[in-house]
């Protein structure tokens, strides 16, 4: 069944995460998207701050869903499926995004979106940020936009796109399971057998890209055996 999203707009905000986890401590419901047209204090992954001026979009979902703890985590798959779909509907045909574990989506190896989820009582709160006109300076990884890569779109078609996409996907997960997300996931991300670093723990280590567990983890395939990865960050190549 599609999800009925209830869109609330700010003109400002220090974070769209933060918002939606207050208004999930009220008892705000299911499916309250809090969109901002630029965050004073967006953060992504282990706390980093995120670039947020006009010109993108920002946005947090309150998902209220009757899953064990343990499964919330594909939501990350979930809207990373979402953004790529979005992100491929906005751009020239012959350019098709990339996923990179856990759920980054990448052009021509760059970054344009960042995914965050977080909980909040029984609630899930999913960031999304999608690079549309500007992309942060002096980032310590490649960053692209949208329109450098020839899209057209204005945020809120952007917006509007990427809330049918994920509703759509939502819907597949939670019919069918992760199964069917994993599949899809894995379609669009690099090869498996390629070559990549993990930096996980504070160490890092090299191995090829393996796929993903059934719960989401990375499957790192290295001299002494297939790891099994939870979190930490990736890179591509030798």
């Amino acid at each position: 069944m599609a999800e009925t999203f209830n869109v609330r707009h700010y003109d400002s905000i220090g974070s769209t995460n933060d918002e939606a986890r207050r208004l999930a401590r009220e008892g705000a419901p299911h499916g309250i998207v809090v969109h901002s047209d630029e965050q004073t204090a967006g953060r992504g992954r282990l706390l980093r701050a995120w670039f947020s001026p006009p010109g993108n979009l920002y946005l947090s979902i309150i998902l209220r869903i009757d899953v064990p703890l343990q499964r919330m985590a594909e939501l990350g798959f979930v809207a990373a499926l979402a953004v790529a779909e979005t992100v491929e509907a906005l751009l020239p045909k012959r350019l098709r995004p990339v996923l990179k574990w856990p759920n980054d989506v990448l052009l021509d190896d760059a970054k344009i979106s960042g995914i965050l989820l977080e909980m909040e009582g029984d609630a899930a709160i999913l960031g999304i940020g999608l690079n549309v006109l500007e992309a942060p300076p002096g980032a310590r990884y490649k960053t692209t936009t949208l329109v450098a890569n020839g899209g057209i779109a204005s945020v809120d078609t952007a917006r509007d796109i990427l809330l049918e996409r994920f509703s759509r996907l939502l819907d597949t997960w939670r019919r069918e399971g992760f199964v069917a997300i994993r599949v899809a996931w894995l379609a669009r991300s690099y090869p498996l057998g390629g070559t990549i670093r993990v930096n996980a723990s504070g160490a890092t280590r090299e191995g090829r890209f393996n796929g993903l567990d059934e719960t989401g983890a990375l499957l790192l395939e290295t001299p002494s055996g297939v790891e099994r990865i939870l979190a930490g960050d990736i890179c591509i190549g030798t």
